[in-house]
């Protein structure tokens, strides 16, 4: 095989007390000798730890000097051994999750690798260590010198994409920070990552604020201030739009490629509803490509052997298609 031919995609393991390293692990396994090939970031004995319980017979190397067929890693030494115990979330391995993802984003920044996975992190452990963290995209944003107005996350499953302006953050400060301006960047971010994803003009569906989009001020005059000056604003931009419309009514008809969701739950739970497990979160509006996946990092079954790296594998190869196309 001509390795020069190959696809590379760092997978940030996650929280490493989490499942995130077996899951990585597993995945990188599977796509072994094949066109994508996966390098796994984070500590070298903890990817030593979980190779050796789910990749037996492969061999493992640094990148720069890997095998034909094996699995491929970098070494970020960001754990101290004495804080590796899987289904322990703590402070440091926190600290850890940041380091992964931060040199990850560093590879394909320097052109080492064509795009990145992120494995499930905990929220509540990179904050205790005094990290302000909402989600990938805020750090994506950051290690990329994105504004965060124009970055957000786009889920991807069973054939369902729906892109969100807004994410982390209660209904209340959502309303109050939705813009029509917002919905736009939200929208053209969507619409761009579309076509990296190999549809070059895909029909977008805005959802509304309200039930019905407001049913014409009824429902509140939100809509009318916001996604209707957006979708118009879009509309005039060339882009093949519709809008806004009740999200109900719109995932009902299944009639586009991509959807914009104001809220978290507007766009996760159809998402989760269909495909619980093996969605892909990517963040668009970054200059790399960037996936992490749907679940959490599952703290009550880290360690036993029982993770399904299904999200992960998917991911990848969601990646992989999007960099060949």
């Amino acid at each position: 095989m001509n390795m020069a031919s190959q696809s590379r995609i760092a997978v940030a393991i996650g929280d490493p007390n989490g499942i995130g390293p077996e899951i990585a692990v597993k995945a990188a396994a599977r796509f072994a000798g094949t066109d994508l090939r996966p390098v796994l970031v984070g500590d070298a004995y903890i990817i030593e730890h979980y190779a050796r319980r789910h990749a037996t017979g492969l061999p493992l190397a640094p990148l720069g000097r890997e095998k034909p067929a094996g699995l491929v890693y970098v070494d970020v030494n960001a754990l101290d051994e004495t804080d590796f115990h899987p289904g322990q979330l703590l402070p440091a391995t926190g600290r850890a999750t940041v380091a992964y993802a931060s040199r990850a984003v560093r590879l394909s920044l320097d052109g080492q690798v064509d795009a990145v996975v992120g494995c499930p992190h905990s929220e509540t452990a990179i904050n205790a260590a005094g990290i302000e963290f909402s989600g990938y995209p805020g750090l994506i944003a950051q290690l990329t010198n994105t504004p965060r107005d124009e970055v957000f996350l786009m889920l991807v499953a069973a054939g369902l994409h729906i892109a969100h302006v807004t994410l982390h953050e209660s209904v209340r400060d959502a309303l109050q920070r939705l813009t029509p301006e917002l919905v736009v960047n939200a929208a053209l971010a969507a619409v761009k990552a579309e076509q990296r994803l190999g549809n070059e003009r895909p029909a977008l569906a805005v959802f509304g604020i309200n039930p019905h989009a407001g049913e014409d001020g009824l429902f509140g005059d939100d809509d009318a201030r916001i996604t209707e000056p957006a979708v118009a604003q879009l509309r005039k931009l060339g882009l093949n739009v519709d809008g806004p419309t009740g999200a109900d009514l719109l995932l009902g008809q299944r009639k586009h490629d991509v959807y914009l969701a104001m809220f978290h739950d507007q766009g996760h739970i159809p998402i989760k509803l269909l495909s619980p497990l093996r969605s892909s979160a990517l963040t668009i509006g970054t200059p790399i490509l960037f996936s992490s996946v749907g679940h959490g990092c599952a703290a009550d079954i880290a360690g036993q052997g029982v993770a399904d790296p299904i999200s992960v594998i998917e991911t990848l190869a969601l990646l992989h298609n999007a960099k060949k196309s």
